[in-house]
């Protein structure tokens, strides 16, 4: 069974915060509500405590979905990852949740409103074995401790943005990590999510949707903008809006159960977030439907 959840990305950014500032949580949720989604992942406006959470969304009628967690392992060990870890999965794993989502980010540049693209980090040959290595053991120890399995997040301007580099984490990792497919990011790093979604099937516990504007991703990439300021002239839409093919992308996940997440991040300005939440919505699950998935309240 599939389920349809959001991330508040569309409502409020957690890498620009004055984006959607204003925002209150919950006409976010009540808003996320009423176009149809019924989990959300975390925000930075969302109470850390699981009891006081737990009563926010359950007002709105949602469940905790996963949330987002930046890993260090290029610079610390397992045990220092799991012990900064410990209490974002402890939230977690109260809160029910199946999946912890994780991101190397010691050194990214996603979040450098004046760093391009170009200058993201790109990991070096034989750092690869040990940051796999110790991804594994960060990922079988929270299996282990928390119950959760984790789901790597490829992004631009990190060390895991291209398809190849895709490809290369999930051969350098044990099974204890799982994929996170994220379709526009694949899409903007230049390679084919269905592809990814057939490649790597059996280890994709997790699915980002958002869709990726052809022009605006030309003039990004044209231009060497950084990714912050790309977000903001709208690189990236809602599914149904964009170049991604999502028909193609799940029908090569097939058997996939779990939550299908809308996580499209626009300025608010732009893209009145209720309007566009619809949008995703209503084509996700046109699309999901076709391909024969049974989707859940």
């Amino acid at each position: 069974m599939i389920r349809i959840g959001a991330n508040p990305i569309g409502w409020s950014n957690d890498d620009m915060i004055e984006i959607g500032g204003e925002t209150p949580l919950e006409v976010c949720l009540a808003e996320a509500r009423e176009a149809g989604f019924s989990g959300m992942e975390l925000g930075n406006k969302f109470p850390r405590d699981a009891q006081a959470l737990r009563g926010v969304l359950g007002a709105h009628g949602h469940e905790l979905v996963s949330g987002w967690y930046s890993t260090e392992l290029l610079v610390r060990d397992v045990e220092g990852e799991l012990e900064a870890a410990r209490g974002h999965a402890g939230l977690l794993a109260e809160m029910g949740c199946g999946v912890m989502i994780a991101c190397e980010t010691s050194n990214a540049i996603h979040g450098q409103m004046e760093t391009p693209l170009s200058a993201r980090p790109v990991l070096p040959h034989d750092v690869w074995g040990r940051f796999g290595m110790r991804l594994t053991g960060f990922a079988q120890k929270i299996r282990q401790e928390f119950g959760l399995r984790l789901v790597y997040h490829h992004h631009m301007g990190t060390i895991v943005q291209t398809e190849a580099e895709i490809d290369r984490l999930m051969a350098s990792t044990g099974d204890a990590v799982h994929l996170l497919l994220d379709t526009g990011h694949v899409t903007w790093g230049g390679g084919d999510p269905a592809r990814v979604a057939r490649n790597h099937r059996k280890r994709i516990a997790h699915v980002h949707t958002k869709d990726v504007r052809g022009d605006g991703m030309l003039a990004s990439n044209s231009g060497d903008w950084s990714f912050l300021r790309s977000v903001l002239a709208g690189v990236y839409t809602v599914p149904g809006d964009g170049s991604v093919d999502f028909p193609a992308v799940f029908a090569d996940l097939a058997g996939y159960e779990g939550w299908v997440v809308v996580e499209a991040e626009q300025d608010p300005e732009k893209a009145h977030p209720l309007t566009y939440a619809k949008m995703g919505y209503g084509h996700l699950k046109e699309v999901l439907g076709a391909a024969g998935f049974t989707i859940g309240d």
